[in-house]
């Protein structure tokens, strides 16, 4: 279902174009009652990503990172974030993009990873939509430390809890990570219940 004949632009005022692109913009939106009601949003524009899930079924782990992210911790959180690799795609595709964050966030180089689903993480206020993969590591795949873009300000550990360690660690409030939390769920109800990892 297509809205666009229900949004009418009158004015885009660019608010800062600096980290990203924050944009103020005036229009009309028709109502499902038929009235056109006139609002005004900002909305904060960094790209699209991918984050990955990768999993070593034998042992039943999966792999993680853990760094430090300032809106977090101005935001009550004094702790280093738990996540999955993830990095914005920067004009490639998201497979060709998640394939060389992984290398670079953890140090292991996989070819075997599929899309699940796309979500968008903040609709409300951000236009970032963020494809969501999965698939599989083990030792033979590690290529280098990892670490990230320290140009970047990147200082990246990793971490290999089991699935059911990673669970625990949403349950207790380790995890808090959206895209980190909705791909462990994925993982619990449709790898880790099967005996293969396998493509649709």
């Amino acid at each position: 279902m297509s809205v666009a004949d229900r949004i009418r632009v009158e004015e885009v005022t660019t608010l800062s174009d600096d980290w990203y692109v924050l944009k103020k913009t005036v229009f009309s939106f028709r109502r499902s009652d038929g009235e056109w009601q006139r609002q005004s949003r900002e909305t904060y524009d960094r790209g699209n990503g991918a984050t990955i899930l990768l999993c070593d079924l034998d042992r039943r782990k999966v792999l993680l990172t853990r760094q430090f992210r300032y809106p977090a911790f101005v935001n009550g959180y004094d702790d280093l974030l738990i996540e999955t690799p993830a990095g914005l795609l920067d004009k490639a595709t998201p497979e060709e993009r998640i394939k060389a964050e992984v290398e670079e966030e953890t140090g292991y180089r996989v070819t075997d990873v599929r899309q699940v689903f796309d979500a968008f993480m903040s609709p409300g206020s951000v236009t970032e939509r963020v494809h969501f993969f999965v698939g599989t590591y083990s030792a033979a795949d590690k290529v280098s430390e990892g670490g990230g873009n320290a140009e970047e300000g990147e200082d990246i550990e990793r971490l290999e809890p089991t699935i059911e360690e990673a669970l625990a660690m949403v349950a207790d409030g380790r995890i808090r990570d959206g895209k980190t939390i909705m791909l462990l769920q994925y993982a619990a109800l449709h790898i880790f219940r099967e005996t293969r990892f396998s493509r649709p």
